[in-house]
């Protein structure tokens, strides 16, 4: 016999918990969390922050370690550490040392946790530095933003930029669990409360009609902050993320990621914009021009784009955001194709919509067309959400 095999398969679990006030002592929702873990010894736990969470909730360190003074089922490491949040995060090197370093120092094992507060960015880092040190210490997201207690905070994903690429390094390690807060959503700016919904409608357009029709009637309650109608659109585009992950393909090893709709022009615009266009506005304006591009091909009723793009006006994006504007061959946003086809690893794979509601893979994008797209998303923008331009 020439060669041996041996195949075997893991299963994953993680649960993801919604709440209020997850720090007061009298919800046991994270104590219960960890009666339920067996335990082998004394375990730790270590905290990693979001600058600007701490910024806003100047309580926070105080309210975590009174509450693991109340619940013992954990080892509170006392020196909590606070990292810069948004793509700096990923960007400094350094940060990924300290949490490494922490580690080390503080003698944090496999039956340890190492917990992050934050927005995406710092809990891909957090989490990437929990999947690698000791082959992978037990981790716990509690996302801060509408973007990560709905999108990137739930999935199992995590990972940092290298020399300006994009989440170039990172691992695929579910959390252990995630805990989102609905309080946290209530400090942050209009700006960054709206940029999260654009996966929401990403989500929605691909996998659930009903779900794009109700967020088309809640503009008007999620632009004014309604806590009620905000919630909802968290736990549903939660749950269809989830169902997606659960799904063939998890961990991503083909090309199609029907996930990333929007995605390949959002990821360059990010980096064109040297990062001042948040993720989820730029995923907004990705959302408009694949949708238009979609009508063109002849795949999308046009009745379908102009609510697609009514709904995008009334939340406030600037989908025609003179970084996604393609005038030409020569416009830098192009590039994120190629781009995105090195990070599938070989074959180019976008959605595209077939119908709101339903997503088809293409192979190749028309340069020519992505240019006629464009000038019909800036057309619609002139005209405004209520008078969306006949083409």
């Amino acid at each position: 016999m020439s060669h041996l095999e041996q195949s075997f398969s893991v299963k994953f679990e993680y649960k993801i918990f919604f709440t209020s006030s997850l720090f007061d002592p009298r919800n046991t929702r994270l104590a219960d969390f960890f009666k339920k873990q067996a335990a082998v010894s004394l375990r730790k736990i270590y905290f990693v922050i979001d600058q600007g969470v701490a910024d806003a909730h100047p309580e926070l360190t105080t309210n975590i370690k009174r509450y693991f003074e109340q619940h013992r089922e954990m080892q509170l490491i006392q020196d909590i550490l606070i990292v810069p949040g948004g793509e700096r995060a990923k960007n400094e090197p350094e940060l990924f040392d300290q949490i490494v370093e922490a580690v080390n120092q503080y003698g944090i094992d496999r039956h340890s946790y190492i917990a992050a507060i934050g927005g995406g960015a710092v809990l891909d880092l957090v989490g990437y530095a929990a999947a690698v040190s000791h082959r992978g210490i037990k981790h716990i997201r509690i996302p801060t933003t509408v973007l990560s207690q709905n999108d990137s905070g739930i999935g199992v994903k995590n990972g940092i930029n290298y020399k300006g690429k994009k989440n170039f390094l990172g691992t695929f390690a579910p959390p252990n669990g995630v805990f989102n807060d609905d309080t946290f959503l209530s400090t942050l700016s209009d700006r960054d409360y709206r940029a999260g919904i654009s996966e929401a409608i990403k989500v929605a357009l691909i996998k659930d009609p009903e779900f794009f029709y109700w967020i088309a009637t809640q503009t008007g309650a999620l632009v004014k902050r309604d806590p009620e109608t905000m919630n909802y659109l968290i736990k549903r585009c939660a749950e269809l993320h989830l169902n997606h992950i659960g799904g063939d393909d998890p961990f991503e090893s083909g090309s199609a990621r029907p996930l990333d709709f929007g995605h390949w022009a959002a990821h360059k615009l990010e980096q064109l914009s040297n990062f001042e266009v948040l993720h989820g506005e730029a995923v907004a304006m990705g959302i408009a021009l694949d949708s238009t591009y979609s009508f063109l091909k002849g795949m999308l009723a046009e009745t379908d784009l102009q609510r697609i793009l009514k709904v995008l006006i009334e939340l406030g994006y600037d989908i025609s955001n003179p970084h996604i504007q393609i005038k030409d061959l020569q416009s830098p946003i192009l590039l994120g194709l190629s781009e995105f086809q090195e990070h599938l690893g070989g074959l180019l794979s976008i959605t595209l919509l077939k119908e709101i509601g339903s997503g088809e893979e293409v192979h190749e994008m028309d340069q020519s067309l992505l240019i006629e797209a464009s000038t019909y998303v800036y057309d619609a923008t002139q005209a405004g959400a209520g008078n969306i331009h006949q083409h």
